[in-house]
């Protein structure tokens, strides 16, 4: 018995639907068991102490301190030390890609950054340990070369893969009629590039720029294995910091269930999807709003 077109379309746009909407509840289901098992944290410590305890130690034997400012802190300290690597770094390499790269360059750029997008963290982290560390430590003369400069750097190089795909994609999206027209008024390849490309698919920029954040926030073992893992507010990006998704994988194997300390790093868990969250919905949006203008 053969299906109509007609039938076919419509049992394939209610299965589009249902793994939507199961990748929804999926979604919801995961926030939802962080809040309620992290809601449990606060019979023994008081919100106001959470969110802004200075002080990150529940392993302490006679006062247990579950402030979570610091790591809120070092999570952010270290994502804007990559941030302001892979910025500028992942816009340019999109930029000469997009509008100057030769052919047999791009044959060759393209697919490394493509490649190394699937670097496992832990490799990544693996580098951090071996090379970059000790690096760090021997040019700026540190007695070990764990701490945020080093989470940075290699946060950085996984924020580059993604800033580079989409925003090489933007900056191709610009209409030619665009580049035309300043050729056309006698501005030169590197002024169009600046004035008018670059302008135009802003949009797009920024959100290559979120999603490049959204993937360094929520990275784990990297940041584990590379920082030095010391809860505390960090004074420089030579202190040693530990961030949220380091706190979680570290302490929560070690924990006893049932306890305050297993549940405050629920709670954690669900600050972190909710910061996760903030910056992918930003980021939807001013995709959303790129595509449209262009």
């Amino acid at each position: 018995m053969r299906i109509s077109a007609r039938h076919s379309d419509r049992i394939a746009a209610i299965v589009f639907q249902l793994a939507g909407w199961l990748a929804v509840i999926v979604l919801l289901g995961i926030f939802a068991m962080l809040v309620v098992n992290g809601a449990r944290a606060f019979s023994s410590i008081s919100p106001l102490e959470f969110f802004t305890g200075p002080n990150w130690n529940p392993a302490a034997y006679s006062k247990p301190q579950f402030g979570i400012l610091p790591l809120v802190f070092s999570t952010l300290f270290v994502t804007f030390g990559a941030m302001l690597i892979a910025v500028p770094l992942g816009i340019g390499t999109a930029a000469y890609l997009a509008e100057a790269a030769p052919p047999k360059v791009y044959r060759i750029v393209k697919p490394a950054v493509e490649l190394f997008a699937g670097v496992p963290s832990v490799a990544v982290g693996f580098i951090g340990i071996t090379v970059v560390g000790p690096t760090i430590a021997r040019v700026f003369g540190l007695g070990n070369g764990f701490n945020a400069l080093n989470g940075s750097l290699l946060l950085a190089m996984m924020a580059l893969p993604t800033i580079i795909t989409v925003a090489e994609e933007a900056i191709r999206a610009v209409p030619k009629t665009f580049r035309e027209a300043s050729y056309a008024l006698g501005a030169s390849r590197p002024v169009t590039l600046w004035r008018v490309t670059l302008p135009a698919a802003m949009s797009g920029i920024l959100a290559a720029v979120m999603l490049g954040l959204g993937r360094a926030i929520g990275e784990t073992m990297t940041v584990l294995m590379a920082t030095g893992n010391a809860s505390a507010f960090p004074g420089s990006f030579f202190d040693p910091v530990r961030t949220m998704t380091a706190a979680i994988a570290i302490e929560l194997g070690e924990t006893a269930q049932d306890t305050t300390h297993y549940f405050a790093l629920f709670a954690v868990g669900a600050v972190l999807f909710v910061l996760s969250l903030t910056v992918n919905i930003l980021s939807e949006k001013i995709a959303r709003r790129f595509r449209y203008k262009i």
